[in-house]
């Protein structure tokens, strides 16, 4: 009873075809099998029971879509085929401190194909001897047995692997919008070069034609000045001739 109270208090105002992830760690089964959860919960993904008295899995519903199964701490021995006629979809399955004993009862997990990490902590199983080496023999599916994988390298945190698919997509994302890195700049510099050359020309081409205009003019100006004192000695030469001219006119006139 007291599971099922939990489970209500977990849904909350949620149906249970839109909870994809439920805990019910520390509250007591009933009679040591789950009450309350049941086929309605088709969108779980991740199911924690760990210390809940467990000792059976016969009641264990139908979840297609379940990838993580936690039962740690609890009563169970035996019984684990269930797991892959309702949940063969698992791909990480925590069964440490639990009464499993031997082999045989371990033997039945052969048939979750997707499982890759399993736990046996604090299970009589472990005490076997070359334990690690007959577990990896007999479910050759498995990657990481109790957290680590057969050459002893820890299995990732899930939450750091989604943490760092998130990250690289949101990079990849940016690069996309962005662009190659320096693509831009490189055009920016070409452009300022381009720019700034063709400034430099244009001050150029105005320096060198204000200057030739300043001489052509300055010449116009010398030709002005020395046609103006052409016609100046032109002037007085012919006053001169004139005043010559003159006393000679006026001799002959008295000479008539």
């Amino acid at each position: 009873m007291e599971m099922k109270k939990r489970i209500n208090l977990e849904l909350r105002n949620q149906a249970p075809e839109e909870v994809t992830e439920l805990v019910l760690d520390n509250c007591k089964s009933s009679n040591g099998e789950i009450e309350g959860l049941n086929d309605s919960f088709k969108e779980l993904e991740f199911l924690s029971m760990a210390n809940v008295q467990l000792t059976s899995l016969a009641k264990l519903p139908t979840l297609s879509k379940l990838r993580k199964l936690e039962l740690s701490d609890n009563v169970i021995s035996g019984g684990l085929e269930v797991l892959a006629e309702r949940c063969p979809n698992l791909t990480y399955l925590n069964l440490s401190g639990n009464k499993i004993k031997d082999l045989g009862t371990v033997e039945a997990l052969q048939n979750l194909k997707n499982l890759k990490s399993l736990d046996l902590f604090n299970c009589e199983i472990t005490n076997l001897e070359d334990y690690r080496d007959s577990i990896f023999d007999l479910l050759q599916q498995i990657t990481y047995l109790d957290g680590f994988d057969q050459e002893d390298n820890e299995a990732p945190d899930s939450e750091d692997d989604d943490d760092e698919e998130g990250d690289e997509d949101d990079n990849d994302e940016d690069e996309d919008e962005a662009g190659p890195p320096g693509e831009y700049e490189e055009e920016d510099d070409e452009d300022d070069g381009g720019s700034d050359l063709g400034e430099g020309e244009e001050e150029e081409e105005v320096g060198l034609s204000y200057l030739m205009k300043e001489e052509i003019q300055d010449e116009d100006d010398d030709d002005d000045y020395v046609e103006e004192g052409g016609d100046e000695e032109e002037e007085e030469g012919v006053r001169g001739e004139k005043r010559k001219r003159d006393p000679e006119d006026e001799g002959e006139e008295e000479d008539d």
